[in-house]
């Protein structure tokens, strides 16, 4: 481990300060110089890095201006500028010092270090907000920087502003300029606490590091940077579970790994602060920024090691971040038979109108007054046709829009309260039922098969007819009598038509609307499993037989990662969040017909302990038969990863109960919506549930993320690749039996998140010819591929030849049966003659 060596970090003898008045006075700059010279001697032959005064920002600006710092004292802002000047004057002395007298043969180097914030503009287009950011970081880091590492004075601005600022004289400029080794550069609260002190000048302080990198690579001729300090800090009251500061450690040091590899600044060490949790100037103990954990109250001062030091270790180990991802790409292929889809939510009222134009037996007389309208005539009837699919003018947009996505499955929701306006059968809209029977009809034409969610509840439309909503929705039973009226017409009506059925889409997400109580949010729970169950039951005894289809649900299935993984509270409150997401709902279907033991052990502990009054509802033994194995595969919706950590929570709330908290780790790419994206989250969950669940067919029903971006959305392209990827791992070495994926989704609504790879008004993006590709190459296929249509062509010549030229077998089987009747006929007759002859 090599030392690196602070001469002075504000550890002023008193005696100076009482006599001289510390940096204040010029006598200093010998006094430390001498010092210097002492500590050189004394261990020079084992340093080999050297920082004379550490911040001298905070030294000048807090020790001398406000007082935060030692010695304490206000002065006048002519005071501060004057210990500043004092300060870079004595740094320089004994640069100069080692490099004559010690480094020959020492062999050494030496810096200061400075200290500084960063700062961005209120508008990044605006040349004064611009330009207001310059003057700031000139004023902090410039202060000291310019003189050091630029051209031995100060920055023009600085000089510009405060008239009474010390001046150098031209000797001691060019004995200033370049008095440094390398640039030595602290980042962290120090400079941000207390903010005010700062020359903000009206703008954003911000923590992006890797921006401040560049900074001084560009106003200092790209510099060798070593981080001399870097870290956070934690309340008092935490111990070792520190895990905002393994979160703040991962961000600055991949910040710092972004400008060495994308920006090609120069930075060729950091160090993280500190060691040890201690005295924190003028916080005293009431923060802690040590990567150990200090027990000041006890006799021993027992250091343990928090998780920020064992994060550390890590990334020291890895030399940086290795990828999450256990293998590298895969090349190769799903199953011939894989379903690759899209989804789309429901399809809207408004597109239900269909044209006039066959079944309008009027006729019409267009502007006849000139007012450009069309006129019927009185008692004149035309004949008309019969009403046909291509009456409904939406579906046309739609067809186009599906054969440019060259999919074989298209999901898509109907709207239970438009088919069933009163909630029963009294009233059935046979014209809607029409209009989702043409789609379904007109899509198999293009050989793209249908997946119907027969209900698709969102937090902003819940979906159900007026009459079930004003009885009280999901938490009254009877809901779930008449979703199994209305699933067994859809079944009757489309069922010849369709091979995959949802009947409810995210349950387990309807917690956002029934969320007045925990026990309003598991009733309208219990009620959903049992209308689920329900219809599927009526699905396998009565059309099953002879519609050939199959029939589940479909769940949110994001993957819960414990955010600190050196902390098994953690590791428990990511298997927690995981059992209440999905075991939910999976357990009772896939697994026991009850919920997740682990489910209700957690909320009868909270209740032993006062802290909620939940109950989950109980099924009766008829009701866990009735749920139990009532779906033919498994259905998840995945779109990102969610990082926990175990937060105790008091009150009776779904969320409560779970006692966990998300943190956003700033590290990951993400969306404008804040959706991580981590693609080896969507292998985890595949594996998860095939470890909890069995080996079931598993149907990636949803997948997508938003991209703002309207004609280059690259984020959607990646989130592709890497999310398909890792599927494909899950399918070809987990064994994990996956039959189809479908991206979300295929047009995007207005003023909501960008998921659809058409726009509102149906312009394509870019992202639609790489999942094209995709879908032609079955995957990622090496150079052979198993699927390829050119092989299948070698495989089974004969049965392309046949399945082409249909027409001319059919007429040369007609020509070659008449040969041989007639022939028959010839033969016949001929021995009926010779019988005669004879």
């Amino acid at each position: 481990i090599d030392p690196v060596v602070t001469l002075y970090h504000w550890d002023l003898p008193l005696m100076l300060q009482e006599k001289y008045g510390g940096w204040k006075n010029e006598s200093v700059i010998d006094i430390f110089n001498d010092y210097a010279t002492f500590c050189f001697q004394t261990f020079g032959d084992r340093v080999k890095y050297w920082i004379t005064i550490h911040n001298p920002y905070l030294v000048a600006w807090h020790g001398y201006g406000t007082g935060i710092h030692a010695p304490g004292e206000r002065g006048e802002i002519t005071t501060v500028y004057s210990v500043g000047h004092n300060l870079i004057k004595a740094h320089a002395k004994v640069w100069h010092n080692y490099k004559n007298n010690f480094q020959p043969y020492q062999k050494g180097m030496m810096s200061i270090v400075l200290g500084s914030h960063w700062i961005e503009p209120n508008k990044s287009e605006d040349a004064l907000d611009i330009a207001k950011c310059q003057q700031s970081m000139e004023r902090v880091l410039g202060w000291f920087a310019s003189p050091i590492h630029g051209e031995g004075d100060y920055p023009e601005e600085l000089k510009n502003e405060f008239s009474f600022l010390p001046r150098f004289t031209e000797d001691e400029k060019s004995y200033i300029k370049g008095t440094a080794d390398f640039f030595a550069f602290s980042f962290g609260p120090n400079n941000f606490k207390p903010p005010n002190t700062l020359p903000k000048m009206g703008q954003n302080l911000s923590l992006n590091l890797r921006e401040v990198l560049n900074w001084i690579k560009l106003e200092y001729n790209n510099p060798r940077i070593l981080i001399a300090e870097n870290g956070w800090f934690t309340d008092s009251h935490v111990k070792t579970d520190d895990t905002t500061a393994i979160f703040m450690m991962k961000n600055f040091i991949n910040k710092v790994l972004q400008a060495i590899k994308y920006d090609n600044v120069d930075v060729f060490g950091y160090t993280a602060w500190s060691l040890l949790d201690g005295f924190e100037w003028q916080h005293t103990y009431n923060i802690r920024r040590g990567l150990f954990y200090v027990d000041f109250k006890s006799e021993k001062k027992e250091r343990i090691p928090k998780s920020s030091a064992l994060y550390y270790k890590q990334i020291i180990q890895e030399n940086g971040f290795s990828p999450k991802e256990s293998t590298p790409g895969l090349q190769a292929q799903f199953s011939c038979d894989f379903s690759w889809g899209i989804t789309e939510s429901v399809l809207k009222a408004e597109s239900v109108a269909s044209s006039p134009q066959f079944c309008d037996s009027s006729l019409y007389v267009w502007n006849i007054t000139g007012d450009g309208l069309l006129h019927k005539v009185k008692g004149v009837k035309l004949k008309t046709r019969p009403s046909q699919c291509t009456d409904f003018v939406s579906i046309k947009k739609q067809l186009d829009l599906l054969e440019k996505m060259k999919v074989t499955h298209y999901r898509f929701a109907l709207d239970w309260s438009l088919i069933l306006p009163n909630g029963d059968l009294s009233v059935v809209n046979r014209q809607v039922l029409r209009y989702y029977r043409c789609v379904i009809s007109e899509v198999l034409k293009l050989n793209v098969q249908s997946m119907v969610t027969l209900y698709y509840p969102t937090h902003a439309y819940l979906g159900l007819p007026g009459p079930l909503l004003q009885t009280g929705g999901w938490l009254n039973q009877s809901t779930a009598y008449a979703f199994q009226d209305y699933a067994a017409l859809c079944f009757r009506e489309l069922g010849d038509l369709v091979k995959l059925w949802i009947t409810i889409n995210e349950p387990n997400r309807l917690s956002d609307v029934y969320n007045r109580s925990s026990n309003d949010t598991y009733q309208a729970a219990h009620n959903l499993l049992i209308a689920h169950a329900m219809a599927w039951r009526i699905y396998d005894e009565q059309y099953r037989s002879f519609q050939h289809g199959k029939v589940s649900l479909s769940l949110h299935s994001d993957w819960a990662e414990p955010a600190n993984p050196f902390f098994e509270s953690h590791s428990k409150a990511a298997n927690r969040f995981l059992q209440f997401e999905i075991g939910w709902f999976a357990d009772p279907i896939f697994k026991t017909g009850d919920y997740p033991a682990a489910m209700r052990e957690y909320i009868s502990f909270k209740n032993r302990k006062g802290l909620s009054y939940s109950s989950l509802p109980s099924f009766t033994s008829e009701e866990k038969q009735l749920i139990k194995g009532a779906a033919d595969f498994y259905a998840l919706n995945h779109f990102t990863t969610r990082f926990v950590i175990h937060e105790p929570q008091n009150g009776s709330q779904y969320e409560f109960d779970r006692d966990i908290q998300f943190l956003q780790d700033i590290t990951c790419l993400s969306s404008p919506s804040r959706l991580a994206v981590v693609p080896w989250g969507v292998r985890e969950v595949l594996r998860w549930i095939k470890k909890n669940y069995g080996d079931i067919d598993i149907y990636i029903t949803a997948n997508g993320i938003d991209d703002q971006s309207l004609d280059n959305d690259q984020l959607r392209n990646y989130y592709l690749k890497k999310y398909v990827q890792e599927v494909l791992k899950a399918y070809y070495i987990d064994k994990v039996k996956i039959k189809g994926y479908y991206a979300f989704k295929l047009t995007e609504e207005k003023s909501k998140p960008r998921f659809g790879f058409f726009t509102s008004d149906s312009k394509g993006k870019p992202s639609i010819k790489y999942y094209n590709n995709l879908i032609s190459n079955n995957g990622f296929p090496a150079d052979y591929s198993v699927c390829d249509p050119a092989n299948q062509e070698k495989q089974c010549s004969f049965c392309l030849f046949i399945s082409q030229k249909k027409p001319l077998i059919f007429f040369t089987c007609c020509l070659f049966s008449t040969l041989i009747l007639l022939l028959t006929v010839i033969v016949f007759h001929k021995r009926k003659r010779r019988k005669r002859f004879k």
